[in-house]
């Protein structure tokens, strides 16, 4: 059977997380003061990606979140809304938000997240045959944990290149360039956590 992609879904929520970060970019920013010329500055991105967060017509990448998140000092979760106002929060399945689609159907969810800057994130892949996403290095000293659920992951950190079977579990230091593809001809499906802890650094 073929796995088939609901694109009226997937558009519908595109679009929803553009209206939820464009108002939460633009609440984080009247609070902090900072004019679309210093985030930019901060943030390292450019000030016409921000402008097109900001008027919710952009799909900014995983990597430019983790830009502005730290621009800010929190989290990608504290943007998105996956990290918890109150000792317990239960995120229900439909808050849960896509922050990546790859070009066969993959997503890339953000499960859950602490608050920043110190943060925690739990992610769920599914990668479909010949998707592969890069990423660029993290802070100093973040480490990322997967398990493979369905198929094989290829996972690249700085210039080593690693095969993590279905079943297996992988701990990874991901301050350097690093990559995760589906190499294989089945699904790939894998759970990551990512710990970025700067206090203890």
């Amino acid at each position: 059977m073929t796995d088939k992609v609901n694109i009226s879904t997937v558009e519908e929520g595109v679009a929803d997380m553009g209206k939820a970060l464009s108002s939460r970019l633009k609440g984080l920013r009247s609070e902090a003061g900072f004019t679309l010329d210093a985030l930019s500055k901060r943030a390292g991105v450019s000030k016409g990606m921000l402008v097109e967060i900001e008027k919710g017509t952009a799909n900014p990448s995983i990597g430019t979140l983790c830009k502005i998140a730290a621009a800010f000092g929190i989290s990608v979760a504290d943007i998105v809304s996956a990290a918890p106002a109150s000792p317990v929060r239960v995120v229900s399945e439909s808050d849960i938000p896509i922050l990546w689609n790859g070009a066969g159907g993959g997503t890339a969810r953000l499960l859950a997240g602490t608050s920043g800057p110190d943060m925690i994130e739990l992610w769920r892949w599914i990668m479909k045959p010949g998707e592969a996403y890069e990423s660029q290095a993290h802070p100093s000293g973040t480490m990322e944990l997967f398990h493979v659920e369905k198929g094989e992951l290829s996972l690249t950190i700085g210039a080593a290149a690693f095969v993590v079977p279905k079943g297996h579990s992988a701990i990874a230091r991901t301050d350097v360039a690093h990559h995760y593809a589906n190499a294989g001809k089945g699904e790939l499906v894998f759970t990551m956590s990512v710990a970025e802890l700067h206090r203890s650094r």
